[in-house]
């Protein structure tokens, strides 16, 4: 039997069709969401007349642990929360603080910041554009992307030692310096990546099946898309200009020449077109900065006592021993400001960005996170109505939302 939540999906549907339809839950543990998402559809036979998105289901309170966590070790929490490019909510999250401190990085940390907030938006591309063709039928597409995702994963333990969750940047600066090895990774993945995204491009793009799946499917206009508030490549397949590394520069994007990909389709398969064309880019940046990395300390100077020193300072002098002291111990830290900032990146889901009210101790009073997942999801409801069923999965996958990233 059907679960009865029909008052509540039919308020708005005449009284004389309510007999007609019928509810559908579509989630939390059906497949397709890929997570912990809850759909409560409201049916006419396959077509759906109306959608109630469901959150809750993955709270874990990340605003909340900011108040009790410093400003370093907070960005295991953030690694978190869209979990699919954890290096870029580390960048996103630093990116604010060092703001709030007036912090400006090193000309070696920016690029290793960059070219890793590029690979991340990869590997988020990636695994939406796999999954959501493997959800269609496209089996083939998901594994030839899979395994670059894997090549990621071996770059990013290759600098902080973690393969999934890296915990590797800091207030002004990161973790480890950058090895050989690692810019051989890099250039290694970069060369091969080419071959294997013209090859998912010839499976799918041109595919008349992938195409009556997702192209109409899902529309968004340019205005719903500006009136919803969206970012990244779901406003830009709408026709929406706008992305935060041309629009509000930061770390070393203004050094590089890249395009910022937009279509005015506005359906599942812009979406996938934009994703698309973005990986290249994303490639192209990368292949700039790791041939033209600095020379130079990757954290920049601790004498301010709001970052760490370096390890042999800590293990061979008492004056190194007690700053690090100072910085890792509870009660103490380094000062801040009081006052309140914004800072926000181009994530590869949009604008990723937190506001933070300090007030003069080592740990934030208030920190606010801006999801793009979260102000995503709320399109769904409004795009939905008027598909059939099976176009759920679809709208969903081009959406790209993030259960963790909806239940602060």
């Amino acid at each position: 039997m059907p679960f009865e939540v029909s008052d509540l999906m039919t308020d708005d549907v005449d009284s004389a069709d309510k007999e007609y339809l019928w509810t559908l839950n579509f989630g939390p543990q059906h497949p397709a969401t890929h997570t912990t998402l809850r759909l409560i559809l409201t049916l006419d036979g396959e077509k759906v007349v109306k959608a109630v998105p469901d959150i809750g289901y993955l709270h874990s309170g990340f605003e909340k642990l900011a108040e009790d966590l410093d400003y370093n070790q907070y960005v295991t929490i953030v690694d978190r929360m869209n979990y699919l490019s954890p290096l870029a909510n580390e960048i996103a999250w630093h990116h604010a603080v060092e703001k709030l401190l007036g912090i400006e990085l090193t000309p070696r940390c920016k690029y290793i910041r960059t070219i890793i907030a590029e690979l991340m938006r990869l590997h988020d591309h990636l695994l939406n554009t796999g999954t959501s063709a493997l959800d269609l039928g496209a089996f083939t597409a998901f594994l030839y992307f899979f395994q670059q995702r894997e090549l990621i994963y071996d770059i990013c333990e290759s600098a902080s030692g973690q393969r999934f969750h890296s915990s590797y940047t800091r207030v002004g600066g990161v973790l480890y310096d950058v090895t050989t090895d690692w810019v051989n990774k890099v250039r290694s993945f970069c060369n091969g990546f080419r071959a294997v995204h013209a090859e998912v491009d010839g499976l799918l793009t041109r595919n008349r099946i992938f195409i009556d799946r997702t192209k109409g499917v899902g529309v968004l206009s340019k205005e719903d898309a500006i009136n919803f508030s969206c970012t990244g490549p779901i406003a830009r397949a709408s026709g929406v200009v706008r992305d935060l590394r041309k629009d509000e520069p930061y770390l070393a994007y203004p050094d590089f020449d890249f395009k910022v990909i937009c279509t005015n389709g506005g359906d599942c398969y812009a979406r996938y077109l934009v994703r698309m064309h973005e990986m290249l880019e994303s490639i192209k940046i990368i292949e700039q900065a790791i041939e033209n990395i600095p020379a130079g300390p990757i954290n920049v100077d601790p004498e301010g006592k709001a970052v760490l020193p370096n390890k042999s300072n800590v293990y061979q002098s008492i004056e190194g021993l007690i700053h690090h002291f100072e910085v890792i111990m509870p009660n103490r830290g380094f000062p801040t400001p009081t006052e309140s900032i914004y800072a926000a990146t181009e994530s590869p889901n949009g604008e990723l960005g937190f506001y933070i009210t300090a007030d003069s101790t080592s740990k934030p009073y208030r920190a606010r996170c801006r999801p793009p997942s979260y102000i995503h999801f709320a399109v769904f409801p409004h795009i939905i109505p008027g598909l059939m069923l099976s176009d759920v999965v679809a709208v969903l996958g081009s959406l790209n939302i993030i259960a963790a990233e909806l239940d602060r």
